[in-house]
């Protein structure tokens, strides 16, 4: 994507908005968080213009509450969500059983380097520093309370940064999910990052999650199916939208926007 405007029924998205609003999209690259974010400011405006078509206020609060609620109406009216069956349930349930069991608790020690999610620079200093730590530590292991007393900002340097046993729902939820891909006893090549910043994390012991009965996890798997099929649903009509509203110097694809997931 190029920095020049884009254009969504008459009303311009310039560079400068793309880069505030890249701040908030977490990607590999900065022309990635751009091209998010872009994409985001799109699906917003593309909403918006159709909700101003359809003649659906927001009420009288803030005008950004007011957009949002402008948002949430339309969506509302015009995408509907089929509710997931019994029968669809478990035929998720019988197609994915390695999907359904408890959560894995892990024994583990990290240290923290915290960046603010709104500052890129830094965190890309916070990335710098975690990265190092994780070289250093695969090649001196035993100096992992050290460096955590040293560098870490959580609370557990005080116990050269050990965590004790953490099981699913007591972590931020991008932690918990890279702790199962991790390895056992190692510290690995690239820290986690998360909305607190980068940790290095040493995992010491992990129990692996025990096989849920059907009737253990059917809300669970009903939730799931309905946020399925309401993000196809939600990037159908943004498609539809595109098509019936004006849009300049930008290919959509198949983007969703996390305003309205």
């Amino acid at each position: 994507m190029d920095r020049g405007c884009i254009r969504v029924a008459g009303r311009t998205i310039d560079a400068a908005a793309v880069d505030r609003e890249a701040q908030y999209h977490a990607a590999p690259t900065l022309a990635e968080a751009r091209r998010r974010a872009a994409q985001a400011l799109v699906v917003r405006e593309l909403l918006l213009a159709e909700a101003l078509r359809q003649g659906i206020s927001g009420g009288d609060a803030e005008l950004a509450m007011q957009d949002e609620s402008r948002i949430r109406i339309l969506i509302e009216r015009n995408v509907a969500v089929p509710e997931p069956t019994e029968n669809d349930c478990r035929r998720y349930y019988e197609s994915n059983p390695g999907r359904m069991r408890s959560g894995d608790t892990h024994e583990l020690s990290h240290i923290l380097i915290p960046a603010p999610a709104d500052d890129a620079e830094a965190r890309a200093e916070a990335r710098r520093t975690a990265t190092q730590l994780c070289a250093i530590l695969r090649a001196q292991p035993q100096r992992f309370a050290e460096l955590a007393r040293e560098h870490s900002r959580c609370p557990s340097r005080e116990v050269g940064g050990h965590l004790g046993l953490v099981g699913r729902g007591q972590t931020a939820p991008e932690f918990q999910r890279a702790l199962s891909r991790l390895p056992v006893g190692a510290v690995p090549e690239h820290p986690v990052e998360t909305r607190y910043g980068f940790h290095v994390v040493l995992i010491h012991r992990r129990q692996v999650g025990q096989a849920l009965e059907f009737r253990a996890c059917r809300e669970r798997i009903a939730d799931y199916l309905r946020e399925q099929v309401h993000r196809r649903a939600i990037s159908q009509y943004i498609r539809l939208l595109a098509a019936s509203h004006e849009v300049e110097g930008i290919d959509l694809g198949a983007a969703t926007s996390p305003l309205v997931q």
